[in-house]
């Protein structure tokens, strides 16, 4: 692989066309040359000699010199040369992937229902200090100069919907105003036509519409007067008549908006989850009683029969009998964990890993067509799905294509019963600290969205905002809730299968994964004594770094690699305590008593991917930060070797994303100002990507490398490596039109650009 890799690295793409928009980077290459930088009213301003050595602190002295630590070896033509330097330098931005990963806002709400003091408003009014991780990202507004009214959103010029509000509302009545004063012009991208409109043959947005004229149009009335009306495709229209129109065509686990106010009134039932947690309160007690026993009894009070001990005996006999009892008090659940649907993870499957804000539908929906064969959402928290919050149910919702059946051709283990027709490729997971939190979001979940290969709990989440409340890596220092949680997660699941993703550990150097997954998979001692079952999980994910890293250093997949064969040599544990007290039911194992194994961390070329297949033995690797980069990784796994992308091909996948994201968040200037979002929020990963055919013979990329100053094989492939988040903007506009006036965007992790700007 490494010599096609070379092989390709030596032939260089064509050039593309230079780009209108990509004057700016030109700019930027000579101000970098000159060590200048551009200040706020774009004065050229001198680097500080602080920033001047911090950039090139490291040289590289001639092409062919040792390879510097944590620098892609770019080609030496393609490096760009400051003035008086011999050689190229390190960028100098550091790429924060802890920031990069912080946590949302919403991570820091707290539960609404918890105060009920009627003058609580005013307290939140007057304290306006935000607080928690990213609360200083602000991304301004998009919105209409006049806001149209929505009786007249989607109505024709002169037989508009009654505005229940008449003269007192504030919005706009005067359609020919609003269109003329009231928003910005039409956009030209695809032809000018609406991505909305040519999905479902109308435009659930209507006037609003930054396309509204490709499905509009100026007709004579009767009485010779000109009326603005929309269009329709009634043939397509016809076809997508079931689907409301808030929602999205080919979108799946839609919750109607009527189910999530009777969750945020708490009309909704919940049986299982409190048949459950009434179990479990009522054998509290008795759980007690059976762990504080007095003490063994002295061997000299035994009475020795036949070489063995008849009290002993009598002792055993209690024991099993009230766990019998104990176990007689538990109702069975519809499924138990071997008795749930199927999945099958291989080497066929590589794994779109749960992202922090850029989990969403349309980035998942990328990368499926480029080869994911399994996804998960971002990290939904347990207490606002239960609420009904809108915003949390959003991140449940998949595209159709997530639901087809992976990839399956029987290169690993296959559990009795598969079935890959009725397997899927899109799972949730959440976030939660209690059983009974779980136990109730997980009824919800399986309740409401038909479409879910599983449910993950996530108890690998380092943000602090997560963790401080019990949930995430919290939890991997209490190994019994957890184990609790993730029993009342199966008991309430129906046929979904539960899975956990976990790190390897809260401290840096004191890895706990080994004991969680023994128990995890075999149950802990109290569980079992007590009659209550194994965890029953289907699947573990292992990220090879622990809480305290985050994301800093390099995972360690050698001990990924130990917790691998642990899982192998389990099973044999579990064959040596079959015919005694302490094993597990086989009902409360998974499905064959086989746990699949995933490992994650650090995985971004093919032969990253199949090294650690090989080496770690894992059943399958989970990709993050690797698809982030690059999501064509997928296409590259399925191909077996590393592929050269042009600027041409990339800027096509961008191009796609946003066509997904109009469609998801709509082609009004709300809309577009939030596909914009989250798509620099995107390329300030995808930036990071260095193209094959840059790198020297031989070179393999790493996800840890950073590149020295480089231009591109084009303009556009130059300005695609740029980390100035002004040039991620302009990216940006080639799609979605210039930014609204008062867009603003601030990377996660800072650009060297960005804190130039600000510096300066």
């Amino acid at each position: 692989m490494a010599e096609q890799a070379a092989n390709m690295g030596d032939t260089s793409n064509p050039a593309q066309p230079i780009l209108p928009q990509d004057s700016n980077t030109t700019k930027a290459e000579k101000i970098e040359r000159n060590e200048e930088v551009a200040g706020n009213d774009g004065e050229i301003m001198p680097l500080s000699p602080r920033k001047r050595g911090r950039i090139h602190s490291e040289e590289n002295e001639s092409a062919g010199t040792k390879r510097q630590k944590g620098v892609a070896p770019i080609k030496q033509e393609y490096i760009l040369q400051p003035s008086g330097d011999k050689g190229g330098d390190a960028k100098g931005f550091v790429v924060d992937d802890d920031a990069a990963e912080a946590a949302d806002n919403r991570y820091s709400k707290g539960n609404s229902r918890d105060s009920r003091d009627k003058n609580d408003w005013k307290k939140k009014k007057a304290d306006k200090k935000q607080k928690g991780q990213n609360t200083s990202r602000t991304f301004g507004n998009s919105r209409d100069k006049l806001q149209l009214c929505a009786s007249r959103a989607l109505s024709p010029e002169f037989s508009p919907k009654d505005c229940q509000f008449g003269d007192k509302c504030k919005f706009e009545h005067d359609l020919r105003k609003y269109l003329k004063e009231g928003k910005r012009g039409d956009l030209t991208v695809w032809n000018g036509k609406c991505p909305v409109y040519e999905s479902r043959g109308f435009c659930t947005l209507g006037w609003k519409c930054r396309f509204a004229g490709s499905h509009s149009e100026e007709k004579e009335t009767e009485d010779g007067k000109k009326e603005l009306v929309l269009l329709e495709d009634p043939e397509l229209k016809v076809k997508t008549e079931h689907i409301s129109a808030e929602d999205e065509v080919g979108v799946v686990n839609i919750v109607p908006k009527e189910v999530k106010i009777s969750l945020s009134r708490r009309k909704m039932d919940l049986p299982k989850a409190d048949a459950y947690m009434k179990w479990v309160n009522e054998n509290l007690d008795t759980g007690r009683k059976y762990f504080d026993k007095p003490p063994p009894r002295r061997a000299e009070d035994k009475i020795e029969e036949d070489g063995g001990s008849k009290l002993e005996q009598d002792d055993k006999a209690a024991e099993k009998e009230e766990v019998e009892d104990n176990r007689a008090q538990f109702t069975d659940p519809p499924f138990l964990p071997s008795e749930k649907r199927r999945i099958y993870y291989g080497p066929e499957t590589p794994i779109l890993a749960p992202l922090t804000t850029q989990g969403n539908l349309p980035f998942r929906r990328l990368c499926v067509e480029l080869g994911a064969q399994v996804t998960w959402s971002e990290m939904a928290m347990g207490l606002p799905l239960i609420q009904g919050e809108k915003s949390e149910w959003a991140l449940m919702k998949a595209h159709e294509s997530e639901t087809r059946a992976p990839k399956f051709e029987q290169k690993n283990t296959v559990i009795t019963g598969y079935d890959n027709a009725t397997d899927l490729k899109f799972g949730a997971q959440i976030a939660a600290n209690k059983p009974w939190l779980a136990t109730k979001t997980v009824e919800v979940l399986t309740a409401l969205c038909p479409n879910l290969r599983a449910i993950d709990l996530n108890c690998g989440c380092p943000i602090n905002l997560v963790c401080e409340k019990g949930s995430g890596s919290a939890l991997l220092d209490s190994p019994s809730r957890l184990e609790n949680i993730l029993r009342g997660m199966n008991y309430v699941s129906d046929a979904t299968p539960i899975t956990v993703k976990i790190r390897m550990g809260t401290k840096e150097k004191e890895p706990t994964a080994e004991k969680l997954i023994k128990r995890l998979v075999l149950g802990g001692y109290e569980s079992i004594a007590a009659g209550k079952g194994t965890s029953g999980v289907a699947a573990i994910t292992l990220h090879g770094r622990s809480k305290q890293q985050r994301y800093t250093k390099a995972a360690d997949w050698t001990y990924i690699a130990d917790c691998a064969a642990l899982l192998n040599r389990l099973k044999r544990d579990a064959s040596a305590v079959t015919d005694t007290i302490r094993a597990a039911d086989p009902r409360d194992l998974a499905p064959d008593g086989h746990v699949y194994f995933i490992g994650n961390g650090d995985c971004y070329s093919p032969t990253d991917y199949f090294s650690h297949l090989s080496s770690a033995r894992v059943d399958s690797v989970m990709l993050a930060r690797g698809a982030l980069i690059k999501p064509w990784i997928f296409e590259e796994i399925a191909a077996g070797q590393a592929l050269d992308k042009s600027s041409s091909e990339r800027l096509a996948y961008i191009e796609k994303f946003a066509r997904y994201g109009l469609q998801t968040w709509g082609s009004d200037e709300l809309g577009i100002g939030t596909t914009r979002r989250f798509l620099l929020e995107w390329l300030s990963f995808a930036h990071r990507y260095v193209p094959l055919g840059l790198l020297e013979r031989g070179a393999e990329p790493n996800i840890q490398d950073r590149p020295p100053r480089y231009r591109g094989r084009d303009e556009l492939e130059t300005l695609m490596a740029s980390e100035d988040y002004r040039d991620w903007i302009k990216i940006s506009e080639m799609f979605l039109g210039p930014a609204h006036p008062n867009f603003r965007f601030e990377p996660k992790h800072k650009s060297n650009a960005y804190e130039i700007e600000a510096e300066g």
